[in-house]
């Protein structure tokens, strides 16, 4: 049982999905404080000062000592950091890894339909015709 368990994680595929892992937790969080220190200030300018922190206040009690809230703002921000970090990943890995497979011949040709999928659609033909 140990050895199965050994070879289940020596494989390729399980050392290079962690890896994909860590050093996406690790992209993420840069894109996330690049987003702090750079994307935010610059909205702020362009819009004057006007801040993503903001929230609706949907049930607050008559002496404001509790308050049921929904806070826009942080959503906001994540959604420029996810956009960021899309814009990112797309333009700078799978683009380039894109071009590199064609170049290397290595990118998937379009084939035709394989004989399983001809025969289906002979016989639905032939079942349309009656």
């Amino acid at each position: 049982m140990a050895g199965n368990f050994r070879q289940f994680i020596l494989r390729g595929n399980v050392v290079d999905l962690s890896v994909g892992v860590v050093i996406g937790a690790a992209f993420g969080n840069l894109v996330s404080k690049f987003t702090e220190s750079f994307v935010n200030p610059l909205i702020r300018l362009a819009t004057g000062g006007v801040e993503f922190g903001g929230k609706i206040v949907l049930v607050a009690s008559p002496d404001k000592s509790s308050e049921i809230a929904l806070s826009y703002g942080n959503f906001v921000t994540a959604l420029v950091t996810f956009l960021i970090t899309a814009a990112v990943v797309y333009y700078a890995v799978v683009l380039p890894l894109g071009r590199l497979n064609e170049r290397l011949g290595l990118a998937p040709k379009a084939t035709g339909p394989t004989p399983q999928e001809q025969l289906l659609t002979e016989i639905r033909d032939l079942l349309k015709k009656g």
